[in-house]
């Protein structure tokens, strides 16, 4: 990773995580599984698939998907098996010949200097792998030696095609990119513009960009239909606040992604003591073309309600220092506290926006610092006296 190699301080990085370390750690309900862990690995196991044939019709995904372990065991006996089967093979052409016995100076076998199952099995190596030692070489004698010839090397050359383009599948992964795509730890809750916003901060830690970058949100919650179906993850999209009105971003320094909470908002009648009993998971999905290589890489993470900082926003992260932008990702998951109305928007709109609400706040509080003053000036004339 890059913070063994000393590009970025251990303190302020994970893997598609970056976390303010002064920030406290919550964790989730004991009874709530997650849908998207924080790594962006799905959190759903299949099971009684009766069907297992169907992944056989798809072999290469398959072996893709496989673990390394079992890859290179499967890329070993590939090649193994082939080279014992072709082996056996011309140990048996041999023997049906008479190549094994001891003959005279005229007699023209059909592979020279074939004697034993284990000259045969050199020779199949030799032929797949196109060694060519010299000692050992097919003859004109038999025909069935020439087509056997011609099927090995087909057979070498569809496993070669196979395994290699396997591993680089392997190697090549796009998610291997998307470990230096990173999110932060928690997301947060408070205005901006005048409206009520739900906010997290992305970020990218190579210098290559991510072309044609796009985030997309989704609300997963348990619900119910009002024919009283319910459903256990329902996954309701969620608009994100963004001025060229597409879900496309460039990832070139950390940004904030925004959704305003509005009437269209699952969050819309969501206040901040509510937040503390919901069960809701707000999943992130970033996509993009990774820039050297042209493949489609995703990074995805989720936040939960423990998550969720109500009443908070991140602090800048980029400075101009001698002519060109800085990026300090040791602020990249700090928050600070802002003035937030802990009310969901709905009581917002209601009590007539934001604006109206902090009039409201304001001759509140002037009341009372009133009402303050005016004691303290009673207690000091009684004291007087």
């Amino acid at each position: 990773m890059l913070s063994r190699k000393g590009i970025i301080p251990e303190d302020y990085l994970l893997t598609r995580l970056a976390e303010d370390v002064l920030q406290p750690k919550f964790k989730a309900k004991a009874g709530k599984a997650r849908f998207i862990s924080k790594s962006g690995t799905c959190n759903v196991a299949h099971t009684n698939i009766r069907e297992q044939g169907r992944f056989l019709q798809d072999v290469f995904t398959t072996l893709v998907d496989l673990k390394w372990l079992y890859t290179l065991i499967i890329f070993t006996m590939s090649f193994l098996c082939s080279w014992l089967l072709f082996g056996m093979i011309w140990w048996l052409v041999a023997f049906a010949h008479g190549d094994l016995d001891q003959r005279g100076d005229d007699f023209v076998p059909c592979v020279t200097d074939i004697h034993s199952f284990s000259s045969a099995f050199l020779f199949s190596i030799e032929v797949q792998v196109t060694i060519g030692f010299g000692a050992r070489m097919i003859t004109e004698e038999c025909v069935s030696a020439i087509i056997i010839l011609i099927m090995q090397n087909i057979v070498g050359l569809v496993i070669n095609a196979i395994m290699l383009g396997c591993i680089f599948m392997k190697t090549a992964q796009a998610n291997r990119r998307a470990e230096t795509l990173i999110f932060s730890k928690h997301a947060v809750i408070s205005v901006r513009n005048n409206k009520l916003c739900f906010m997290i901060r992305i970020g990218d830690l190579r210098k290559s960009m991510i072309i044609s970058a796009t985030v997309r949100m989704q609300v997963v919650k348990r619900t119910t239909s009002e024919e009283g179906e319910v459903v256990p993850l329902d996954q309701i999209d969620i608009h994100m606040d963004n001025p060229v009105g597409t879900n496309g971003v460039f990832l070139v320094s950390p940004l904030i992604i925004s959704h305003v909470i509005d009437k269209d908002s699952p969050m819309y009648e969501l206040s901040a003591s509510d937040l503390q009993h919901n069960d809701l998971e707000v999943i992130v999905v970033l996509e993009g073309v990774v820039e050297t290589t042209g493949i489609t890489t995703q990074a995805r993470t989720s936040y939960v309600a423990e998550e969720i900082l109500w009443g908070q926003r991140f602090v800048p992260t980029v400075s101009e220092e001698d002519g060109m932008y800085a990026v300090d990702y040791s602020k990249f998951g700090n928050t600070v506290k802002v003035p937030t109305p802990c009310c969901s928007a709905k009581s917002l709109d209601h009590a007539g926006g934001i604006a109206r609400y902090k009039l409201t706040e304001g001759v509140t509080l002037r009341a009372s610092v009133r009402k303050q003053r005016s004691s303290t000036v009673v207690r000091r004339s009684r004291i007087e006296r």
